[in-house]
């Protein structure tokens, strides 16, 4: 598989990964204690204020499409390993390779089947119990 991961991707994933340090935090918050301590300096303008506004929402507006990107590729390379265990595992069911793909009425019905084998397997267990 080549290695050609596109600038997005690179900025994406370095992005999401300095969003979630110490560092970052601490420099989020010294930006809001200058913002506090000049407030008396420019009057609490109305200008004081647009600037922390505007900068919070371009910055909040961009990290919410930087982070689902990060999240959609974790998300699609967890799915495909999870398929590959399951693929690679004697007697597992290869049907559920593709369940990501099938709408939420499908899954709910395979889902409650589920549920049945399960509850099956606690009524076994628990009249086990009570024989002994």
């Amino acid at each position: 598989m080549p290695n050609s991961v596109s600038w997005f991707t690179r900025f994406a994933k370095w992005t999401a990964y300095m969003s979630g340090r110490p560092v970052t935090f601490a420099l989020a918050l010294l930006v809001i204690m200058v913002w506090a301590v000049t407030g008396p300096i420019f009057g609490y303008s109305d200008t004081w204020q647009l600037v922390i506004n505007t900068g919070t929402t371009i910055i909040t507006f961009l990290m919410v499409f930087l982070i689902q990107n990060t999240q959609n590729r974790d998300t699609e390379a967890l799915q495909v390993k999870l398929d590959e265990l399951i693929r690679a595992t004697s007697g597992a069911k290869n049907i559920f390779l593709d369940l990501e793909e099938l709408d939420e009425k499908e899954l709910e019905s395979i889902r409650a089947d589920y549920l049945k084998i399960a509850e099956k397997a606690r009524k076994e267990i628990d009249s086990k119990k009570k024989k002994k």
